[in-house]
């Protein structure tokens, strides 16, 4: 069996992961296990944080809609009861963008679902 010298692709793969741990304090970006085990544990923060992120802004638009509908005197549990009742389907994600960009026209989906 021929012999296999690795050199030049350990070189490479090194490299790559070095490049990869740039910007990670002391030895985090020069030494190659520890960069190695940097890249690894960030990319699994990365992972986790990209679902954390989708949980942060639901939390962040149900806080908008909120206090819009009690400048409107109703209550958020109610405003939602109400808009599934008269088959509304707005998700959470656009009555934020009502409550953000044009508050005249929450003001009036509000009268909507009262009436």
């Amino acid at each position: 069996m021929a012999r296999v010298k690795r050199g030049i692709v350990v070189k490479r793969k090194h490299k790559k992961m070095l490049s990869m741990a740039k910007g990670y304090r002391g030895s985090r970006s020069k030494i190659y296990r520890r960069a190695h085990e940097a890249v690894l544990h960030a990319g699994e923060y990365a992972f986790a944080g990209r679902k954390l992120k989708k949980r942060d802004f639901r939390a962040l638009w149900i806080t908008h809609i909120s206090q819009a509908a009690k400048l409107n005197n109703i209550s958020y549990s109610k405003f939602m009861d109400l808009l599934r009742e008269k088959n509304i389907a707005l998700n959470r994600k656009m009555l934020n963008e009502l409550v953000v960009n044009d508050n005249n026209s929450f003001k009036k989906l509000v009268q909507i679902v009262k009436a």
